[in-house]
């Protein structure tokens, strides 16, 4: 999606509108582990406006992907909702500006030419929305180590070691602690 800057005014607007996935799905697809796949394009909702030459964009991305966990490695659906905020400048004014820039004011951005596309900043937000380490569920207790049973449906009946039987020695050590 494409904004004409002469056509952003000072008063707002609102825009919805997909972002295709397939950009999207090929970045998460780059490694050897592919831990999300989109599986429908972006919902995008935007408050756009203009104060002198900086243009504001305000909105929120809603994507769903299915993911892989990481720790039980079934797969799972991952809706995700994510709001985001950018202020843009011409690059005229300059990359000092970029270089001053402080960790607080990564909602910023230059733009080049009389038109902005919103397409790499969708893909950003839709990135961010998404951890880099996919699990089904904040309490998924994985696999077995030993058998490969998937702990959240079953019980296996491997025996739990205490760890390494050479530190064995050192857990009978009693050790004082100071006041």
């Amino acid at each position: 999606m494409r904004l004409r800057v002469d056509d952003i005014t000072a008063e707002a607007r609102e825009l919805a509108f997909p972002e295709p996935e397939s950009e999207i799905n090929r970045m998460l697809g780059v490694g050897a582990v592919r831990d999300y796949s989109l599986e429908g394009p972006v919902k995008v909702t935007l408050t756009y406006y203009r104060a002198g030459t900086e243009l504001f964009l305000q909105g929120e991305i809603s994507a769903v992907a299915r993911g892989s966990c990481a720790r039980c490695a079934e797969e799972f659906d991952a809706p995700r909702m994510r709001p985001f905020r950018y202020v843009l400048a011409p690059r005229s004014i300059g990359d000092d500006a970029v270089a001053a820039m402080r960790s607080e004011d990564l909602e910023f951005t230059l733009y080049d030419g009389d038109e902005v596309d919103l397409s790499p900043l969708i893909r950003e937000q839709t990135l961010l929305a998404y951890s880099t380490l996919p699990v089904c569920r904040e309490d998924c207790r994985g696999l077995c180590p030993r058998c490969g049973v998937n702990l959240n449906e079953t019980i296996c009946g491997c025996r739990t070691e205490a760890g390494d039987p050479r530190l064995a020695v050192l857990r009978s050590l009693k050790v004082r602690r100071p006041n």
